[in-house]
């Protein structure tokens, strides 16, 4: 277990979310005091768990093309639609993360979707740009869950890195519940990366179908 220093709660405010589909929720966001990572992590609250039952819980990273303006590059703004429903009915939280690009900022995104569009994969783009695969780090994600009161969870993630890294931090997850299949043609070349580099539960054999066709 890694020591983090402990962060707090520093407001918070029910806001109605409303989508473009029509779907409609009340959630409730907080902020926080405290986070290392310095940046504004939002915690979204949305419904209540059974009693004796396990929050669901999301580490969504922001996508500010996919979550905003409905880019089909990526698979982004789809999950985070079906997080929010998923965790609405069954009570928990999803956890809003300044993470753009994995991490790499973005700017840094589209400059690797420049090299994406000459043929590099999602990870190697950002190598041949010098920068980590990955660079996410989830201790304020974890110091998030602990100033809520959650210190075990299931996890809505196709991503076995966040699982493990929640585990690291002490957070006991129990179970890695996988988000639905989001494909276009725009994306399919990004989610086989995902399976292949970083090992996401995707359908790897459904998605060699539709990047051959």
């Amino acid at each position: 277990m890694t020591d983090f220093p402990a962060a707090t709660q520093r407001a918070r405010v029910r806001v109605p979310l409303r989508f473009n589909d029509g779907y409609s929720v009340d959630a409730e966001l907080v902020t926080f005091h405290g986070l290392t990572d310095g940046q504004e992590h939002v915690a979204v609250v949305l419904g209540e768990p059974a009693p004796g039952a396990l929050p669901l819980v999301r580490l969504h990273s922001e996508c500010l093309t996919g979550d905003v303006f409905g880019s089909a590059r990526c698979d982004c703004g789809p999950q985070l639609r079906e997080a929010v429903e998923r965790i609405a009915d069954r009570g928990g939280v999803l956890l809003y993360l300044r993470q753009e690009g994995r991490g790499i900022g973005l700017y840094n995104k589209l400059d690797a979707y420049a090299l994406q569009d000459q043929g590099l994969d999602t990870y190697e783009a950002n190598a041949a740009l010098g920068l980590p695969e990955d660079a996410r780090d989830y201790t304020a994600a974890a110091q998030m869950l602990a100033a809520l009161g959650i210190t075990e969870l299931d996890l809505l993630s196709n991503n076995p890195d966040k699982a493990e890294q929640l585990r690291g931090l002490g957070v006991t997850v129990r179970d890695r519940v996988p988000t639905g299949v989001f494909s276009t043609a725009h994306n399919v070349r990004y989610l086989r990366a995902k399976v292949l580099h970083t090992q996401h539960t995707l359908p790897l054999a459904e998605l060699t179908e539709l990047n051959a066709g």
